[in-house]
């Protein structure tokens, strides 16, 4: 994966060139076409999913759905939890987007510790419009 294309997603706008290599020697890209599940609800979760192209719809048992673009992560809650995924995450259209393993993510924050910090307003939002 190419390092500079990271400095396009917010999560990692901040980084320095160090961190960004360091992402992407961690992550595999991926591709998804339309109407494919990438998450099921009640999976274990493997990692974090950031989107670089496309966009997802994130299915929530009680009928609400969110939709997230270029930039947006999800697995956050499993990951960060160990909990099992709490929704069906499906592709609207075709995604290319990258994924960090569970390990790698917490190997990630003990060296860029950043990143979690970034992470936070957006966790916060989406747990504020849960409730």
């Amino acid at each position: 994966m190419d390092w500079a294309a990271l400095r396009g997603i917010a999560l990692f706008a901040e980084l320095d060139e160090s961190a960004l290599k360091r992402i992407a020697a961690l992550a595999t890209e991926f591709d998804a076409s339309a109407g494919q599940v990438l998450a099921e609800r009640g999976q274990p979760g493997a990692g974090l999913l950031v989107i670089e192209t496309g966009e997802i719809t994130v299915e929530f048992p009680d009928g609400r759905l969110n939709e997230y673009g270029p930039g947006e992560f999800f697995g956050e809650v499993s990951l960060l939890t160990d909990e099992p995924r709490t929704a069906r995450v499906r592709s609207r259209s075709a995604v290319r987007g990258i994924a960090i393993s569970r390990s790698e993510f917490f190997e990630l924050l003990d060296q860029e510790p950043r990143i979690a910090v970034a992470m936070l307003p957006v966790i916060a939002r989406r747990l504020a419009n849960a409730n």
